[in-house]
């Protein structure tokens, strides 16, 4: 039986969670340690790692009570601290804004905001007003530079954590790594994260950060995913063999987040609910396998949603469908290893022109310049590849996709339209303005 001789359910130790599972949390190459240690020092983190690989667990862990903004494809950087000042209780309504400072007002929206603001305005040598009459307009405080949003935030003892910077347009990362350098100067420092192929994006960014930020990267050995098998399945009192715990781990293509799904779909495969009274051994690979393609087949609603997402928007840009669809079926068609490391524009350029010698280099740039926009949902949100102008890499940004590929049989919607003979008569490569 388990230390304590407990019961636990499988959905407490295993499985994807927007909340921690300690019976199963890891702390990988002493990640936990390094934060806690970079958080006591004068400098924005940057944390850095693919989807499904731990970063907010490893945010609410280590930086429990957080500002946490989450970045959408077509959120600008005054929109990040419009929410991050909602979740104090302030209301802020910008009037103006440009690379010199912002202009616009503050004001309370519930007593917390109330008494922030009057603190940070008491600093400044000036007053807050606070109309208690349920009809009476409150009274707003003028602002006329980012340090005012600064003071706030740090007034209210709490840190500032972006998270999905790589959601944001190339135009206002670039601008927010220039507020980065202001806060960092106002002593309001913040914690990024995202996923960017190159090392020190923020610097290639803005080189006035240098010093002034920590990149770290999140990653996991495979070492540390057999780490989370073993303290999970202890809590369950079961036992995973070698040769099927090679296999989740390959499996998981570096991510913990699709090794704690696929665990917990074997365990839902085979039955298994909860702690046991006698040790079982999971040792038939044909069970495991029979898991693995049923999760593949789960998946398949969110990629097919991906796919019909980018083929609507193939075919609402004129001119260009050749380019996208060629593109597309190049980059996933490529092995795991080059998705994994990113595949640069060359090579892509190289195997399109292959396919369809009309196919232009800088048509192509500009189309993978538009990559993002085609596959996000209402919501903004739902990337699985982005292409990264600076670096010139398009990379996998939910590495799920390759186990997907591997167990299930995909058939791509841009895959008709290279084949389709109405396609091949149609195809025009004019640049898209």
């Amino acid at each position: 039986m388990t230390a304590g001789n407990r019961i636990y359910q499988s959905t407490a130790v295993f499985g994807i969670s927007s909340r921690i599972l300690e019976l199963s949390y890891v702390d990988r190459g002493e990640l936990d340690k390094e934060l806690q240690r970079l958080l006591q020092r004068p400098t924005h983190i940057a944390l850095k790692g693919e989807s499904k690989c731990g970063k907010s667990w490893l945010r609410q862990r280590n930086i429990p009570n957080a500002i946490t903004v989450q970045c959408r494809l077509n959120r600008t950087v005054l929109d990040l601290y419009v929410d991050a000042l909602s979740q104090l209780g302030i209301r802020l309504t910008l009037e103006t804004a440009n690379r010199t400072g912002i202009k616009g007002t503050v004001e309370g929206t519930a007593e917390g905001g109330w008494s922030i603001l009057a603190k940070v305005t008491a600093k400044v040598g000036g007053t807050v007003e606070k109309e208690r009459t349920e009809k009476t307009k409150p009274v707003g405080q003028d602002i006329n530079d980012l340090r005012f949003i600064a003071d706030i935030i740090r007034e209210s003892g709490r840190r500032l954590v972006i998270e999905d910077y790589h959601y944001l347009s190339q135009h206002e990362r670039a601008a927010f790594a220039f507020d980065l350098k202001a806060l960092w100067d106002y002593e309001c420092f913040v914690v990024i994260i995202g996923i960017w192929p190159e090392n020190n994006m923020l610097l290639a960014l803005n080189p006035d950060l240098s010093g002034r930020v920590t990149e770290v990267s999140i990653y996991w050995s495979s070492e540390d995913l057999y780490k989370i098998i073993l303290q999970g399945t202890k809590a369950l009192n079961i036992e995973v063999s070698r040769p099927i715990a090679k296999r989740l781990v390959e499996d998981s293509f570096g991510t913990a987040g699709v090794l704690q799904a696929l665990m917990l779909k074997m365990l839902d495969e085979q039955g298994i609910e909860e702690t046991g009274d006698q040790l079982r051994v999971l040792d038939e690979m044909k069970a495991y396998e029979h898991a693995a393609w049923s999760y593949a087949d789960q998946l398949n609603a969110v990629y097919q949603s991906f796919a019909s997402r980018v083929a609507r928007g193939i075919r609402a840009r004129p001119n260009s469908t050749g380019i996208y669809a060629h593109s597309l079926a190049v980059i996933l068609d490529a092995d795991d290893e080059t998705l994994l490391k990113g595949m640069h524009l060359n090579d892509i350029y190289s195997q399109a022109s292959e396919r369809e010698p009309r196919v232009q280099k800088g048509n192509l740039r500009q189309a993978l310049d538009k990559m993002d926009e085609l596959q996000i949902d209402d919501d903004g949100r739902g990337l699985v590849l982005t292409y990264d102008g600076n670096s010139g890499l398009m990379v996998v940004v939910d590495k799920q996709l390759l186990f997907y590929r591997k167990y299930a049989s995909v058939h791509w919607p841009w895959e008709q339209m290279v084949a389709s003979n109405d396609e091949k008569e149609t195809l025009t490569f004019g640049g898209e303005k």
